[in-house]
């Protein structure tokens, strides 16, 4: 089932409407329809305005929500293979989900490389072609990423996190997911940007361009980050993310606890800093190699 942006809208918020008072709708088309237009990147859960901010797509979450709440409980355990000699096979993995969302249906010609080892794309995710998923890793509901991503070991793009081109996902980086409430702000990795190994970055923060986030970073609406280039503290709030700037180099720092106790125990407190801004040295440690591609 295919339907343009508008319609589709229209369809999800009257089916959100109808659901909030227990009438009965053709919900579950509309879901698929949605899932769809989501892994086309017809539609997506979060837009880039023309001054450069992010803001959530209500509409396109509050459909993923309503695909929950249309889906029934069923077994999606992969089948067991007959054994050679003739008996009853073992059981294997055994997986229980909404049916509403199962696995993402890949062919060849998506040219999206899914390396054999575990990794999982749920419906309604949009991968560009030539996106690399090194095993085992997992990309969410609502999930955008973007052509020549790579999506390292044991990373997670959390559900309607936007991913762009040319960005590397280090092993274990987390891309926290915002799928409710639905009008919380997004997060955000935009092109070329490279995000170390063990990172976490999560709602309500956005990493401009051509950005490298170190190992071991963590980034948070409510997290600090102390510049010592421009002598500056970026920080969000309830209005606002948390913005990481273009071609900033974000490294794992610390800053001393200033209470008399805190003090004396010699306590200090994580805190992101940038060190410095994205130059040729930086450009040559960071270069993502086009062979793995």
């Amino acid at each position: 089932m295919t339907i343009d942006a508008g319609s589709l809208r229209s369809a999800v918020e009257h089916a959100v409407a109808r659901a909030s008072e227990g009438g009965a709708t053709n919900t579950r088309l509309i879901v698929d329809a949605l899932l769809g237009a989501l892994e086309r990147g017809d539609v997506r859960a979060a837009k880039r305005g023309a001054n450069g901010v992010w803001s959530a797509v209500s509409w396109v979450k509050q459909g993923i929500l309503l695909g929950f709440q249309a889906g029934v409980l069923v077994d999606m355990s992969p089948a067991e293979p007959p054994r050679a000699d003739g008996r009853e096979a073992v059981a294997g993995m055994r997986f229980f989900d909404k049916d509403t969302y199962p696995l993402r249906r890949l062919e060849l010609d998506d040219g999206i490389r899914v390396v054999p080892g575990g990794s999982s794309i749920r419906r309604g995710a949009f991968v560009a072609p030539g996106v690399v998923c090194m095993p085992p890793m997992y990309i969410n509901v609502g999930a955008h990423v973007g052509a020549g991503t790579m999506v390292d070991s044991h990373a997670l793009v959390g559900s309607c996190a936007q991913v762009g081109e040319r960005v590397h996902l280090s092993a274990a980086a987390q891309i926290g997911g915002v799928l409710e409430p639905v009008n919380a702000s997004p997060v955000v990795i935009e092109d070329d940007v490279v995000v170390g190994g063990n990172c976490g970055i999560y709602e309500g923060t956005v990493v401009r361009a051509r950005a490298v986030i170190a190992a071991g970073v963590v980034l948070t609406r409510g997290t600090p980050v102390f510049d010592l280039v421009r002598e500056t503290i970026h920080r969000g709030n309830a209005e606002r993310p948390l913005e990481i700037p273009e071609d900033a180099v974000v490294v794992p720092g610390a800053r001393r606890v200033t209470s008399a106790w805190g003090e004396s125990q010699g306590l200090s407190i994580q805190t992101p800093v940038i060190v410095k801004y994205r130059d040729d040295k930086t450009d040559n440690a960071t270069a993502l190699e086009t062979w793995l591609r």
